[in-house]
């Protein structure tokens, strides 16, 4: 993965040629060049697991080299006991694995020991545009009048010490890539490389040394946005302490006063707006003037953003037979016809896409549901068309109907009074399926004003408005135009009605 993102940010960052490219990889040019053509950002192989007999053990030796080390040299048990011990617990690998994981305990165990103090730190200088750091942390807010605990995204460039705050429900991959895309919005450019902890969204396992399995989405994302990503070494908040004394800052200058918001929406608005305005307002740490103008040299150095990542996880769902999927405790109505099937769910910070047959057939607004209550579902009417024409006594109690627009409802309430009125419902209602809805939202309401609204009327006033035809002129000949015109005299019917009443007597 490290090299596919090397290989794009060699190319259209540094603008390095195929040739260069090819020689710095090994690769050949033709696959250098398949790479940059195609665009691929992740691969499409599955990472290879090498698991070690030792794994499970691990914990179990740890704690006898501990044990070994605090003990006299004439009393304390070798790597040979240790190995014949394990085996006897059921392991069943060689001496010298263990050898080797007991080796490189008792060099950590040195570097630690001999090593400088915890409390030691160096002091550390960027240049314009090398990097920027990022962490979480959990502050609250008012939402919609209810106290709610927030995942707060937290960049900051190095350089510059321009710094950018999101708040998100959740601290899960797809926040993760939204906050990326609008911290670099925000600053106008991405810089080189990025310098995160160790965090579950971007490592799945920390190795020996700066080696690190990083999760496939989150490289895709690296890749996608041109940046090399770093990973602090476990327990040492130092080697990124800008982005952690950011936290402190914010929760002073933002959270001290508990924000209180109409929606995550307005409270975000409000976070970028205060960001922009404390970098007037704050002075730079190093230099004698403020972070906008620190930030205003930097910004040349930083490469442009263009298009955003597409950042979605991915999941497999299975449609009910209620034609429903379910994804953290709500469930979201989908097309009838895609009921008991497979489906794909890409998964957003603020929306659900579900794809089936290489499209999108269903998109919904994503709910958070905190409290341990029932369920929530969410209907689409839309969804349950089709089998309502084969059930339209559906209709009367169906679930996914309560939400109909007024005109719809209004309409339902006097047919279903009428014999067959449930069809007649349901036809109109399937007029949706063929044109669009708001046009024949409008027909409904023009058909009510009528007084006897029904199927019929509805479909020809849909029809009239479908009909953009403007008519033809009609040419009328000189013979048949009138001479003397008619004029509007109401006196005339008044007599006529008079001579009426005088038979009638």
């Amino acid at each position: 993965m490290a090299i596919l993102s090397k290989i794009r940010r060699w190319y259209f960052r540094y603008k390095l040629s195929i040739r260069e490219i090819s020689r710095r990889t090994g690769f050949s040019r033709n696959t250098v060049r398949r790479y940059l053509r195609t665009e691929i950002a992740e691969p499409l192989y599955p990472q290879r697991q090498t698991p070690s007999k030792l794994d499970a053990f691990t914990d179990k030796l740890t704690q006898w080299l501990t044990d070994a080390a605090r003990t006299s040299r004439k009393q304390r048990r070798s790597v040979k006991q240790m190995h014949a011990d394990l085996c006897a617990l059921g392991f069943y690998g060689s001496y010298d694995r263990v050898a080797v994981f007991a080796r490189e305990w008792r060099r950590q165990q040195l570097e630690s020991t001999h090593g400088a103090s915890k409390h030691t730190y160096i002091p550390l200088q960027f240049s314009p545009g090398e990097a920027f750091q990022f962490d979480w942390s959990e502050d609250w807010a008012v939402i919609a009048g209810e106290r709610v605990k927030l995942q707060v995204a937290h960049c900051k460039l190095s350089y510059s010490r321009a710094f950018f705050v999101r708040a998100y429900p959740l601290q899960t991959h797809e926040m993760l890539f939204d906050a990326h895309h609008h911290a670099f919005t925000a600053w106008g450019g991405i810089p080189q490389r990025g310098i995160y902890d160790n965090m579950k969204t971007a490592v799945d396992k920390v190795k020996q040394g700066k080696q690190r399995d990083v999760n496939a989405r989150f490289a895709a994302m690296v890749s996608h946005y041109l940046f090399d990503a770093e990973f602090c070494n476990p327990a040492a908040g130092w080697e990124k302490g800008q982005i952690e004394k950011n936290v402190q800052d914010a929760r002073r200058r933002l959270w001290q006063k508990v924000p209180e918001m109409p929606s995550l929406t307005a409270l975000n608005d409000w976070l970028a707006a205060r960001c922009v305005a404390l970098w007037h307002e704050s002075t730079h740490p190093t230099e004698a003037r403020t972070i906008q103008a620190a930030l205003d040299d930097e910004r040349p150095f930083l490469m442009p953003v263009g298009q955003p990542f597409d950042g979605f996880v991915e999941q497999t769902k299975r449609i009910s037979p209620t034609i429903l999927l379910t994804f953290e405790r709500t469930r979201y109505s989908v097309p009838s016809s895609f009921a008991n099937r497979p489906v794909s769910l890409h998964i957003y910070h603020d929306r659900l896409e579900v794809i089936a047959e290489g499209g999108i057939i269903a998109v919904h607004q994503r709910l958070f549901n905190r409290k341990h209550e029932p369920p929530l579902i969410i209907y689409d009417w839309r969804h349950y068309l089709s089998v309502l024409q084969r059930k339209p006594g559906a209709l009367r109690n169906g679930a996914p109907f309560v939400e109909l627009p007024q005109a719809f409802r209004t309409l339902q309430s006097i047919l279903l009074k009428r014999v067959g009125g449930d069809r007649e419902m349901v036809d109109i209602l399937a007029l949706v399926l063929l044109h669009d809805e708001q046009d024949v939202l409008t027909a409904v309401e023009l058909a009510l004003e009528t007084g006897a609204p029904s199927k019929q009327i509805v479909i020809n006033i849909l029809s009239r408005l479908l009909d953009k035809t403007p008519l033809a002129p009609i040419d009328v000949p000189p013979e048949l135009t009138l001479k003397i015109e008619p004029l509007a005299n109401v006196t005339r019917y008044d007599n006529l009605r008079l001579q009426g009443d005088n038979h009638a007597h």
